[in-house]
């Protein structure tokens, strides 16, 4: 990748279960695809003992490392550990939740580690990622981004 700049800003929706980024020029909004050729990515990080994993290829190492493959962190993003949604949410999860002084911390196996990570953490993982599949298209290192926010944050 050049070392020049991209002018704009890029566009990323954070979703629960599949991210996208986008740019806008001019009056045109280009969704980008990932190099799977997809336009959506899958929220999903994966931890293993040699590397981590972002994206489709952490969505595909879910079935063999379910315990150390996070997805849904936005899920936990502002709630309390004892939050009743949390609470419901741990049940279905194979990765382990962690209670840390009332914030919920995602447990997993990192480089041969024991790692704990906020959902905020995760999150920042899956956004890089994202600003990866962007830099990729354009050429260019992005500095500036525009991130979707729910409703009920």
């Amino acid at each position: 990748m050049a070392d020049e700049v991209y002018d704009g800003a890029i566009g990323i929706d954070l979703g629960t279960t599949y991210s996208c980024v986008a740019t806008y020029e001019g009056t045109n909004v280009e969704i980008i695809a990932n190099e799977q050729g997809s336009f959506t990515t899958p929220s999903f990080v994966s931890f293993t003992e040699k590397e981590r994993l972002i994206g489709e290829a952490a969505k595909n190492n879910a079935a063999m490392n379910p315990r150390n493959t996070v997805f849904d962190a936005k899920r936990l993003i502002g709630r309390r550990f004892d939050d009743p949604t949390v609470k419901k949410d741990i049940e279905s999860w194979p990765f382990k939740i962690v209670d840390d002084n009332g914030s919920p911390k995602i447990e997993v196996e990192y480089l041969g580690e024991n790692k704990q990570f906020s959902a905020q953490e995760i999150s920042s993982m899956v956004l890089v990622k994202m600003k990866e599949i962007a830099e990729t298209k354009l050429g260019k290192k992005v500095e500036k981004a525009g991130i979707t926010v729910p409703a009920y944050f």
